[in-house]
C-alpha cells in the first residue's frame, strides 16, 4: 500500500502541475443521449488520460501497465517503447480534438524526445523496456535486454507522425520535429539483417548477440518494420530482404476463408481465423492500409476487415456458449486475461485461444474496417457495463460470463491503438501524417506498393 500511496501522491502532483484533461462526467443514464460521434469522443478522451494524466513522471512516456488496484513491485518507473509511439499518437488526436493544449503538447512531446535521445540504444534501436528514470535498458526477458528493432518501429511510426504534425509550426514546434527527425535516422535498421541476410531479426544484445533469433516473417504485427527499414533514408534495406524475409519468398498467402471472409495472407500460428486483433492495429496506426497492395497482397484494407469480420463472426456464432458475446460484445486480442482460478494472467486471446475473456480494445481500435460492430462495442460498454470502465477509458479485459469479471488495469500496448484508430476512422488523421512523409512514400514505392489513396 504504501508503494500505491507513493505512487498515487506522484501523479496527483503530477497532475497539478499541468493543464489536465477535460474531464466530462456522464452517467450511464445520459450518456444514453450521447451521439455516436459524442461516444468516440469520450473514449478517446479517456484513452488519452493513459498517456497524459498517469505517463512516467521524469520522462514523460507511456508506463507498461498501469493499475488501479496496485502497482507491481518495481514497475512503477518502467516505460514501454512500442506502447510509447501509440502513446505519441494518442497525444496528437488530443491537440487536434481539443482536449490538450497544442503549446502544453508540444512541451511533453519535446521532453520525449530529448529522452529518448540520451536513453539506451542499441545500434540505433531503443530496447522493449527502459528505466524512465535514468533511460537504462530494462531485460523484458533473460536475454532481450537490448535493441527491439520492431517495438522500435512503432515508436517511430509515432516520431514520425509527431515529425510531420508540427513541421511546419512556430519555432518551438519546428524544433521539435528536427529532434524527431534526428531520432528516426539514427534507427540502424540493416544492422538487424545480421550481416545481410534477406530478413529482420527481431532483438540484438550487447551481451547476448543474436541468441533470440526471431526473425520477422510474415503474417503477424511486425509489418511496419519492413516499412520503415525500407523507408530509412540513412540505413535502410533493400526490397528482397522485405520480399525473401516478410513474404518467405512469397509463400505466405492463402485461398483460405472463413464464415465467408478470405484471409489473403496466412497467420502466424493461426490459419484457419487469423491471429489476435491487434495484428491489424500496430502496423496500421500510420500505415494507411486503404486501397493499398503489393506484388502479393491486393487491398491491405480488404485483408483487415476480413480479420474483424472473422472475430465479429465468431463471437456471434459463440461455439462454446459463452454468456455475453455477441453481436455487441466481441473482440480477443493479446491482454491481461483470467486465469482459471480467477487471478489475473496475460494472453494472447484469439478465437482458437478463447478464454471467455473479450479485450475492449480488439473491437474499439478497428472501428475503420467494422465500424457498426465496434461502435455497437463502444456503447454497449459505456452505458450497459458502466463497471468496465475505468479511470483511462475501458479495462484492459473483461468476462460477461465470469460474473461481469474485469480487471482494473490498463497495458499501453491496448489503450494506445484506440484513440488512434478511431481517429484514422473520423478523420484519417494519422494515416495522412504517415502516408504523406516523402521517405514513406519513396520506401513503399521501393518495395512495389502501390495506393489509389495517395496516388502513387
Amino acid at each position: 500500500m504504501k508503494q500505491l500511496f507513493a505512487l498515487s501522491v506522484m501523479a496527483l502532483s503530477f497532475l497539478s502541475s499541468c493543464n489536465n484533461l477535460q474531464k466530462v462526467a456522464a452517467e450511464p443514464e445520459s450518456l444514453q443521449k450521447f451521439t455516436d460521434e459524442q461516444l468516440m469522443d469520450r473514449v478517446q478522451n479517456d484513452a488519452l488520460k493513459y498517456f497524459w494524466d498517469f505517463a512516467e513522471p521524469n520522462s514523460l512516456m507511456g508506463r507498461e501497465r498501469y493499475h488501479e488496484d496496485f502497482y507491481p513491485k518495481n514497475d512503477a518507473n518502467v516505460v514501454t517503447t512500442g506502447g510509447s509511439g501509440f502513446g505519441l499518437m494518442t497525444i496528437l488526436v488530443g491537440v487536434e480534438r481539443g482536449f490538450i493544449p497544442r503549446s502544453e503538447a508540444v512541451k511533453r512531446l519535446t521532453h520525449i524526445a530529448d529522452f529518448l535521445a540520451k536513453a539506451d540504444r542499441h545500434h540505433g534501436a531503443w530496447p522493449h523496456w527502459l528505466d524512465g528514470e535514468t533511460g537504462k535498458t530494462v531485460s523484458f526477458g533473460k536475454k532481450d535486454n537490448g535493441g527491439d528493432i520492431v517495438e522500435t518501429a512503432f515508436l517511430v511510426e509515432g516520431i514520425i507522425t509527431v515529425r510531420e504534425y508540427f513541421k511546419n509550426g512556430n519555432a518551438e514546434e519546428k524544433a521539435l520535429a528536427r529532434k524527431m527527425d534526428d531520432l528516426w535516422k539514427s534507427v540502424e535498421w540493416n544492422w538487424y539483417t545480421k550481416g545481410g541476410e534477406k530478413v529482420l531479426y527481431w532483438h540484438w544484445s550487447p551481451v547476448n548477440g543474436w541468441e533470440m533469433n526471431h526473425k520477422l516473417q510474415g503474417y503477424d504485427e511486425t509489418l511496419v518494420t519492413y516499412i520503415l527499414a525500407a523507408s530509412s533514408p540513412t540505413y535502410p534495406i533493400d526490397a528482397e530482404t522485405f520480399y525473401q524475409g516478410w513474404t518467405r519468398n512469397g509463400t505466405y498467402t492463402t485461398t483460405a476463408e472463413k464464415y465467408g471472409y478470405p484471409l489473403y495472407v496466412k497467420h502466424n500460428g493461426a490459419e484457419e481465423y487469423g491471429g489476435p486483433m491487434f495484428w491489424a492495429h500496430y502496423s496500421y496506426l500510420g500505415l494507411d492500409p486503404t486501397g493499398l497492395s503489393d506484388r502479393l497482397v491486393k487491398n491491405y484494407f480488404d485483408l483487415n476487415r476480413s480479420h474483424a469480420m472473422i472475430q465479429y463472426s465468431y463471437s456471434v456464432e459463440n461455439p462454446k456458449q459463452w454468456r455475453g458475446y455477441g453481436p455487441n460484445y466481441w473482440g480477443f486480442t493479446a491482454s491481461y486475461t483470467r486465469n482459471q482460478d480467477g487471478t489475473v494472467g496475460y494472453d494472447a486471446h484469439n478465437p482458437k485461444n478463447d478464454r471467455g475473456v473479450i479485450t475492449p480494445t480488439a473491437a474499439l481500435s478497428s472501428f475503420p474496417y467494422t465500424p457498426k460492430e465496434s461502435m455497437n462495442v463502444l456503447r454497449f460498454l459505456y452505458i450497459q457495463k458502466p463497471d468496465f470502465i475505468g479511470s483511462a477509458g475501458p479495462y484492459d479485459a473483461t468476462s460477461i460470463h465470469y460474473d461481469n469479471w474485469f480487471t482494473p488495469r490498463y497495458l499501453a500496448i491496448d489503450q494506445g491503438t484506440i484513440a488512434p484508430m478511431i481517429e484514422n476512422y473520423r478523420t484519417g488523421l494519422l494515416w495522412k501524417l504517415f502516408m504523406n512523409a516523402p521517405e514513406i512514400k519513396n520506401g513503399l514505392k521501393k518495395l512495389d506498393f502501390k495506393s489509389t489513396k495517395y496516388n502513387f
